[in-house]
């Protein structure tokens, strides 16, 4: 019934027939950067992030699980760093697992308040998301971040909310590293 994949510990690579790709160009990420004029004049055609899956059931099964590994590029876009769309899931209350595989990153997690904490992301690093907390990834070094991922399949994944509300933080490069910055 399950097919097995391959999952590489060092490198967060997920191998096999079942696994799905999808990415992210900067094309695709209108409104998302607080520097919309700087995001459009970039070649549209730059990958910011890519995502490899394995879902061993169909979406919406209760009680079962995804797996995944997200690969953001380095780089930022009028100062802000490269990103991940962030998303509160579908069903609220699911929580799910980050952990960091490669590079540097950072975790912003906003709960419905708009309330926000950041978290460092290294690799070995886990962290824990409740549900009812948004989540963004950045990757805030020079080289690909890669994390790992698993939730429940019945999440679903609400991205209107983040597209048309925002994030309450934006990380920027700053002169001695990253600088966390406000937004209401």
């Amino acid at each position: 019934m399950f097919s097995p994949v391959d999952f590489e510990n060092d490198t967060g690579m997920l191998r096999g027939a079942p696994v799905v790709e999808d990415s992210r160009f900067i094309r695709d990420l209108e409104g998302v950067y607080a520097d919309e004029a700087a995001r459009a004049g970039m070649d549209p055609d730059t990958l910011v992030y890519s995502v490899r899956c394995y879902f061993p059931v169909p979406f919406g099964t209760p009680g079962g699980l995804f797996l995944g590994a997200t690969y953001v590029a380095p780089g930022t876009v009028g100062g802000e760093y490269f990103m991940t769309k962030g998303h509160f899931h579908a069903k609220r209350d699911t929580a799910e697992f980050y952990w960091g595989i490669q590079g540097e990153g950072m975790l912003l997690l906003m709960n419905e308040d708009r309330s926000i904490r950041v978290e460092r992301v290294r690799p070995g690093s886990l962290h824990y998301i409740p549900g009812n907390v948004a989540h963004r990834m950045v990757n805030v070094g020079d080289e690909t971040f890669v994390f790992g991922a698993c939730w429940p399949s019945d999440a679903g994944h609400d991205y209107e909310t983040i597209r048309t509300d925002g994030f309450s933080a934006r990380v920027f490069r700053g002169p001695d590293g990253p600088v966390v910055e406000a937004v209401r």
